[in-house]
């Protein structure tokens, strides 16, 4: 046995510990600080300070390291934008390392470049483009990257405002799918228990997801559960190593020898969740796995459901899956021999055209065994971001019902907009189409976390005013335009002046205090600079918009938010409420118009296969490839190809490693089955070309334990292969997947 995985591919933690305190140095007792008390702007667990309320004792992980130089790193030098072209090869990571935006700065059209101007001179601008702009043709789009519950809310407060429902966020790209889906079946897009459930459950499934690579602290967890008698059940089109064996570091005996996680893999096609799903409901309808009292009691729809998943065809849920009869015959057993389970999924089941109706399908396997609103089992869409939770729940969405309308317009003192808002990619696609005359971007970068980068450089450069709201440079800043371009410079949640709270995957409201240290130039919190300039626009309107503090804004979230209550009341390290309470739906009465849970009526899809024009443009020599393309919410690992990308994407791009600690893979390697690798009669490392009809990548084979039939790529890399138009009609949450033909070079 191999002591410290010495010799081994894996994650070298106190190496890397060691790496970033030196990266950190000028600032140390600053990092020191975030750490100890502020909240973990990584991933969605929701840590705050060293701490959590699912173990006792110190969590800390690799992704909040990587993480910790954005908010120590100095200012950049302004004068390095006053020509961009010198700037135009450098990748994401070389300019994050130019430092922090400390100024507001203007590029007109036409320049080369950036110039310094005051927040006067830039409120101005924005205010006369907001007065003389059609709201209809203003969109506004936050993502991600430690931005608060209150920016979230300031932001969609201050578009509908304008009269604009044009404002979305980064949830789009990730969970969307889970939140349409889970809403119509449940009532709430939410986890139904909580971590500490976790840890005295009989089973842990993971569907499309790598914990050990997106949510590290979640291993901990999973190294107790299974020490309580826990099994762990991956569904998935790759054999993550991470979820094979995973080295917990701060518990001696993992970090010494390991810890055995998954104890059942089922391998499926990229894609082929939806028809496992429908396997697995109509196995336990046939098998009696069907909790008969609680499908009575609580739930709507069954019969109808049941009915069309035992007219499915097994020849065709087998084919389409990816898995065997009697494999979806052996998940549904093992749910019926461990019924405390919780069922745990990330982007490689929603990041499909088919995305809804696959968490429909989980959605029906759950309710059959009884899941929701029960200790110590559940249905967890896990998140891979710090705020998304609660941005889609404090209303930064483009579309919210008639009540919740109502409820505004009587908080706010002004009637919400009547028109449709429009979905992120939906805003891409007007501007592109010179349909934006004002497109307000928080964070984020386009450019990397959307399917035809090119799709998205022409949806940049149309608008008359584009704002880039952020704390360092990314490369879509440096696209010009038809307009002006406008960097504003934001301080982190650290930094900002009365702290504020994200929402954890488990539904738990969390603040996170302002840490005292340097700050950057004239950054401001974002909440502020949409106040200011909306109050600055309408002077007349302005005590409707503008804000005083951070715990005005919860204030008024608590009254605007029903669901919030009890925010209001966070004001210190520590302070937290978990809306729902520890088991949503404990009560038996779920969040529906009925107070039940209804099944759906879900038949698979055909799995994709190469079109016929796709086909004939082969040329001489060309290798069929696995049938789909997939993409990666892994920070660093691949994304799956179909043959696919990988089977979980993490929208930010922040973190990448030229090699993935977990995998060994580099960024340039493609992963293929050894059975492919004979069957096309190519050698490990060979160089080749995959081509889909949206683009091409070049990259090397490397050999890897996967679903024959199914490749991955790294993201935002394999990005070239993805079209913009494949999208979930029903969530409009973008395809990371795409049909590709493999050719050696």
């Amino acid at each position: 046995m191999t002591v410290f995985g010495l010799g081994q591919q894996k994650p070298r933690h106190y190496r890397e510990m060691l790496r970033l305190v030196w990266d950190n140095r000028d600032e140390l007792p600053f990092a020191w600080r975030i750490l100890k008390d502020g909240v973990c702007d990584g991933c969605a667990l929701g840590t705050s300070g060293l701490s959590d309320w699912t173990l006792e004792g110190t969590h800390l992980c690799m992704v909040r390291l990587e993480l910790m130089r954005l908010n120590t790193a100095p200012a950049l030098d302004p004068s390095a934008l006053a020509d961009v072209s010198s700037l135009s090869s450098r990748t994401s990571r070389e300019l994050r390392a130019l430092g922090r935006l400390p100024e507001p700065m203007l590029r007109r059209k036409g320049d080369r470049g950036f110039r310094v101007v005051s927040w006067d001179d830039a409120l101005d601008r924005i205010a006369s483009g907001l007065r003389s702009v059609d709201p209809s043709r203003a969109a506004f789009y936050l993502t991600s990257r430690g931005i608060t519950n209150e920016v979230y809310y300031a932001a969609q407060k201050a578009a509908r405002f304008l009269g604009s429902n044009h404002v979305d966020n980064s949830a789009r790209l990730c969970h969307a799918a889970s939140t349409a889906a889970m809403k119509a079946t449940l009532g709430h897009g939410a986890a139904t228990c909580s971590y500490a459930d976790w840890l005295h459950a009989d089973l842990i499934v993971f569907l499309g997801s790598n914990v050990a690579n997106n949510q590290p602290v979640t291993t901990k967890y999973l190294h107790h559960a299974k020490q309580n008698g826990a099994e762990i059940a991956v569904v998935n089109t790759y054999r993550e190593p991470g979820l094979a064996k995973y080295r917990v570091p701060s518990i001696p005996s993992s970090a010494l020898f390991g810890t055995e996680l998954a104890d059942h893999w089922f391998d499926v096609h990229t894609g082929g969740d939806l028809a496992f799903l429908v396997g697995v409901f109509r196995a336990l309808v046939e098998s009696g796995g069907v909790d008969e009292a609680f499908v009575r009691d609580h739930t709507a729809g069954f019969e109808d459901a049941r009915d069309l998943a035992l007219a499915s065809d097994w020849e065709a849920l087998e084919r389409d899956s990816g898995a065997t009869r009697g494999r979806m015959q052996a998940f549904a057993r093992l749910l019926m021999d461990r019924p405390n389970a919780v069922i745990v999924w990330s982007m490689g089941l929603t990041q499909h055209t088919h995305g809804v109706d696959t968490i429909r399908a989980l959605m029906n396997v759950g309710l059959a065994r009884g899941l929701p609103g029960r200790p110590n089992r559940g249905l967890v869409p896990i998140r891979g971001h710090s705020g998304v939770q609660g941005g889609a729940e404090v209303g930064c969405v483009p579309k919210v019902d008639a009540a919740t309308k109502a409820r505004w317009a009587d908080t706010w003192g002004f009637a919400v907009p009547s028109t449709p808002g429009w979905t992120t990619s939906e805003m891409i696609d007007h501007a592109a189409r010179g349909e934006v005359d004002l497109f307000w971007i928080v964070g984020g970068n386009f450019l990397e976390t959307l399917p035809d980068a090119e799709h998205s450089r022409c949806a940049l450069e149309r608008p008359g005013l584009r704002i880039h709201h952020d704390i360092v440079l990314s490369s879509s800043m440096l696209i010009g335009g038809d307009g002006d371009v406008l960097i504003l410079p934001a301080t982190t949640r650290y930094e900002s002046e009365g702290g504020g709270t994200e929402t954890s995957t488990e539904r738990r409201i969390i603040f996170s205090p302002e840490i005292p240290g340097r700050r950057i130039g004239s950054a401001r919190p974002e909440w502020r600079v949409f106040g200011d300039v909306m109050a600055r626009a309408f002077p007349d309107r302005s005590a409707q918009i503008r804000f005083d503090s951070a715990a005005a804004i919860r204030g008024e979230i608590a009254r605007a938010v029903p669901l919030y209550a009890g925010i209001e009341t966070l004001r210190v390290k520590g302070d937290q409420v978990q809306w729902g309470g520890r088991t949503l739906y404990g009560n038996g009465r779920f969040a529906t118009p009925d107070g039940k849970a209804h099944f759906s009526n879900v038949s698979p899809r055909v799995r994709l296969k190469p079109d016929t024009a796709e086909t004939l443009n082969k040329r001489p020599g060309d290798q069929e490839a696995p049938d789909l393309v997939t993409s990666c919410e892994d920070r660093n690992a691949p994304a799956s190809v179909v043959s696919g990308f990988s089977r979980t994407f993490f929208v930010s791009t922040m973190i990448q490693r030229e090699i993935d600690p977990l995998t060994g893979a580099s960024r340039d390697e493609v992963l293929i089955s050894a059975e492919d690798l004979v069957r096309l009669q190519l050698e490990n490392g060979s160089p080749v070309e995959l081509r889909s009809s949206s683009g091409s990548f070049r990259g090397r084979l490397r050999s890897a334990p996967m679903r024959p039939g199914n490749l991955e790529v790294h993201w935002p890399e394999g990005s070239t292969l993805l079209s913009a138009s494949a999208i979930d009609p029903d969530s409009m949450e973008p395809d990371y997947n795409a049909v590709a033909t493999l050719s050696r070079i």
